[in-house]
């Protein structure tokens, strides 16, 4: 049976945002219903709003969620979510047979399930009372306070998981803890620089303090976000005027540097600031088509290392859980990601303070 929610919805880059009265069907095969209880503002979604990515018009968006299941549908795996479980959203669900699945790499799942904003037929739950078919961003739409998604992107957690912060698991929290620890896999002792102090910023200076690497330097502009910075576990904090330092304090070049604002000029400077043999980790999303640009000859001759990190090259359902137990046992001060606490009428709001800079993560609480 159908039920009534409420979304904000996409209209397309440079049109209003609305908040709308809608109707969502029931789950079908391999879904399930839930209600969200936070949803975080990342700023993939403020990339979608300007225009930065191309993405389809009326879809909801919102993909940093945390819900509660309330409805199962046929052929729901008996150790997947059920009824009444805490669930941390994913905004990729791997379809588990692609060469990315076979190679045990999620991340890079070509066909995950509940893709595409769920504008194809046969895909759309969520549609306007005039039976206008209305799309959920990455497959979850967490600025909608109701949603029917893949079982697999609904990943159960310890229900003593305060929303707020299993929502920010969703995102920004696996993808820079990720970075550090699965895709750089930072060793104990090894010098880490993270470029921005943002959401995925923090979580990655959470990521290198969890293992244990030696020196930790976080560049940013901003004083507020720079002593977040030191209470997630920076040992040294940088303004930008300040990066010429990283060599002294490095001797000669940080072993790994993680980009997590996703500007051309940034990553650039990160790969002068690593050091001969170090990884660079680019986290940090930029508009689409913005290309960087590097002497090839040094890199190769340096023997520096680039890789690109897509989600902290997690596995939701491994990932999810283990950051949360971490939390739980002291050892990931995430409540420091929590700028302020918000209502979904203020997610506009959110966006316009985030174009300037301003704060970790504002969180939608239903």
């Amino acid at each position: 049976m159908a039920v009534s929610t409420r979304g904000l919805v996409f209209n397309g880059a440079g049109r209003p945002l609305e908040i709308e009265s809608l109707v969502l069907d029931e789950p079908q095969r391999g879904e399930v219903l839930v209600r969200m209880v936070a949803s975080g503002v990342c700023h993939s979604d403020l990339h979608v709003v300007d225009g930065d990515w191309a993405r389809p018009a009326n879809v909801v968006l919102g993909h940093e969620g945390a819900a509660i299941v309330e409805a199962v549908g046929p052929d729901v795996p008996r150790d997947s979510s059920r009824e009444g479980d805490l669930v941390v959203l994913a905004w990729t669900a791997p379809c588990g047979s692609c060469a990315a699945c076979r190679r045990i790499e999620p991340w890079l799942c070509t066909e995950p399930r509940g893709s595409g904003h769920r504008l194809r037929a046969g895909d759309v739950r969520l549609r306007r009372v005039d039976g206008t078919p209305i799309g959920a961003y990455s497959g979850i739409g967490t600025f909608g306070e109701r949603q029917v998604v893949a079982h697999e992107a609904a990943i159960p957690v310890d229900p003593c998981t305060p929303p707020e912060l299993a929502a920010l698991i969703g995102c920004a929290v696996t993808t820079g803890f990720g970075a550090v620890v699965n895709t750089a896999r930072v060793r104990a002792g090894e010098s880490v620089v993270v470029i921005g102090a943002g959401g995925v910023g923090l979580s990655a200076v959470m990521g290198a303090r969890f293992a244990d690497a030696g020196m930790i330097a976080v560049i940013d502009k901003r004083e507020v976000k720079l002593e977040l910075a030191r209470s997630a576990g920076a040992t040294h904090v940088l303004r930008p005027s300040e990066v010429d330092t990283i060599g002294d304090l490095t001797d000669g070049g940080a072993d790994h540097v993680i980009e997590a604002i996703g500007l051309t000029e940034t990553v650039e400077q990160a790969i002068e600031l690593v050091r001969p043999g170090g990884m660079v980790t680019l986290v940090g999303m930029t508009p689409q088509g913005q290309r960087a640009s590097f002497d090839v000859y040094r890199l190769v001759e340096e023997g520096k290392q680039i890789r690109g990190s897509n989600y902290g090259s997690a596995t939701p359902e491994v990932d999810f859980p283990r950051i949360a137990a971490l939390y739980a046992e002291g050892r990931l001060p995430l409540d420091l990601l929590i700028t302020e606490r918000i209502t979904l009428d203020d997610v506009r709001m959110a966006l316009d303070v985030m174009r300037a800079g301003d704060g970790a993560r504002r969180v939608v609480v239903y």
